[in-house]
């Protein structure tokens, strides 16, 4: 196998690890496939890895910032912290082992629910809080998948290329 071939390899289980990790946020998600895109790049040494590391590079960038700003600022406006997040991931870490498949989602809401409701005390206000981050994290998460699932689409457009190029 030459080296061009284990990079392909290499990037696309990148990839899908990467991609895997935008929705389970307990995986590195955009940063993973950023690494991937550069490897290929690198190790192709063709116009085809560059076009794909800039492109890609570019949406995962753009996916990523899009999610931590529009997540962001809406938790801001409602004044939610992050340690209501931190309970919600650890809510969904335990979850996970819980509760097989849905567990992670499950244990994520419960986490935020059990937070913001020690926190304000009202079990009304916490659950309107906790809908709103949850569905703030939603849209961060859509956003950036999308994007990494563009991405991905931009990698594979420039691998066949190379391909048919080459062959």
């Amino acid at each position: 196998m030459t080296a061009e071939i284990i990079a392909t390899m290499v990037t696309v289980m990148l990839i899908v690890v990467g991609t895997i990790g935008i929705i389970v946020p307990v995986l590195p998600g955009s940063i993973t496939i950023l690494i991937g895109l550069i490897i290929w790049a690198v190790v192709v040494q063709a116009v085809e890895g560059w076009i794909a590391l800039a492109l890609g590079g570019m949406l995962v960038i753009a996916g990523m910032s899009a999610s931590w700003i529009l997540t962001g600022n809406r938790l801001k406006q409602r004044q939610i912290p992050n340690r209501s997040l931190l309970f919600g991931v650890i809510g969904a870490i335990v979850g996970v082992f819980v509760i097989p498949v849905v567990g992670l989602f499950v244990g994520f809401i419960v986490g935020l629910l059990a937070s913001e409701t020690y926190r304000q005390k009202n079990l009304p206000a916490a659950l309107e809080s906790s809908w709103v981050a949850a569905k703030a994290m939603g849209i961060g998460i859509l956003v950036e998948l999308t994007c990494a699932l563009a991405a991905a689409s931009t990698f594979v457009v420039c691998a066949v290329s190379l391909l048919v190029r080459t062959a």
